[in-house]
């Protein structure tokens, strides 16, 4: 087995041999890379790797490198044959920003700590604006803010936030429910007595498919002036205009993840798939987040990497059908096509967000995933 070396231990050049089954070097491998601002440990790693998602298995195989996350910009990666191949880090003299992450966590910041995922009907039950100050159809920072069916306390703060997507599952057997996966909301969705209505419509079903859960964006914050029925809140700070139906939430202060660290899962359920986008209409690249159709439940946590395959056409035969009629009779369907790779970084109950770290195509809603081979 070739034995390769790695070395990322600030401060200082060591050189340490690690078993690297499977982590073979690219063909068009680079001799020597300068680390820039903005890279990430997989835009790294993908330049000397087949799998960049196999960094952390040789990083981690050495007990001298306490921290993988220890490259920074200016910082020189070499690649030299003695003895096989070995990457040596030199560290840059004069070391300025932040270490390279695993993944563009800035980028990412509105996912981890403005969006939440939650069941339907907690989201249908939670309390609600049904009024603003002086009768106001939109409330702004400083007003007060009418809240039915909250129980808490004055000065307690709490999260304004208004559904976005409600994520449904489909029926694999069925074609007419393929497509209905990942629905957006009504952007009038603010009614007191439904938080919400889809727009997507078919064949005279609304959201048809098993409810995944609802993705919920903080809007605001409020503080907590008088508890009764309703209850008075001071609006504090929003991103937009508060309005009668908003819901109202325990603020989350949960730390997010600093380091990821990717891995392939242990299994993959039938229905895996990407099932919306966050900032795309019609499909997704490098660089862009997707919801998928698997999560905490199904055994998804941070750092899970996956293969994305479309699934493949189905054309006519012309010469199995031996009919001079193109386009009829028998059909096939051609195999599914490779896309990119997904790596997740925030898991909810039955759905979770990941990055698209590398595509050489589109990802569309219906991608399936497979184990990043």
């Amino acid at each position: 087995m070739i034995r390769k070396i790695i070395v990322l231990l600030a401060g200082m050049l060591v050189t340490v041999a690690v078993y690297a089954a499977g982590a073979q070097l690219r063909s068009n491998h680079p001799d020597s890379y300068t680390v820039r601002r903005g890279d990430t440990l997989w835009d790294i790693s993908a330049k000397f790797l087949a799998k960049p998602w196999l960094w952390p298995e040789i990083w981690q195989a050495n007990p001298q490198v306490r921290n993988p996350h220890l490259i920074y910009p200016g910082d020189v990666l070499n690649l030299s044959f003695i003895n096989g191949p070995r990457l040596r880090l030199q560290p840059s003299v004069h070391r300025e920003g932040d270490a390279v992450p695993a993944i563009p966590l800035s980028e990412l910041k509105m996912f981890l700590k403005d969006m939440r995922v939650m069941d339907s009907n907690a989201v249908r039950s939670a309390p609600y604006v049904v009024g603003l100050e002086e009768s106001r159809l939109r409330g702004a920072v400083g007003q007060n803010l009418y809240v039915r069916g909250l129980q808490g306390a004055p000065g307690q703060r709490w999260a304004i936030v208004r559904p976005t997507h409600v994520f449904r599952g489909f029926n694999q057997d069925d074609p007419a429910d393929a497509d209905l996966v990942g629905h957006e909301l009504d952007s009038n969705a603010a009614m007191v007595n439904a938080p919400w209505d889809e727009n997507s419509r078919r064949d005279g079903h609304y959201g048809r498919g098993d409810d995944l859960g609802v993705e919920v964006s903080v809007i605001g914050t409020a503080e907590t002036l008088r508890m009764g029925d309703p209850s008075t809140l001071l609006l504090l700070d929003s991103t937009m205009e508060i309005r009668s139906g908003d819901r109202v939430l325990p603020v989350d202060d949960t730390p997010y993840d600093a380091f990821y660290y990717p891995h392939p899962p242990k299994s993959i359920p039938a229905h895996a798939k990407v099932i919306g986008f966050a900032d795309a209409l019609d499909a997704a690249g490098s660089r862009q987040v997707v919801m998928l159709s698997v999560g905490a439940k199904d055994g998804v946590d941070n750092g899970q990497t996956f293969s994305v395959f479309e699934p493949g056409e189905t054309i006519h035969d012309d010469v199995a059908s031996n009919s001079w009629n193109r386009g009829v009779g028998k059909t096939v369907k051609l195999p599914d096509e490779y896309v990119g790779h997904v790596m997740v970084f925030r898991t909810f109950d039955r759905v979770s967000y990941g990055l698209i770290m590398d595509s050489l195509r589109p990802v569309h809603i219906g991608g399936r995933l497979t184990m990043p081979e």
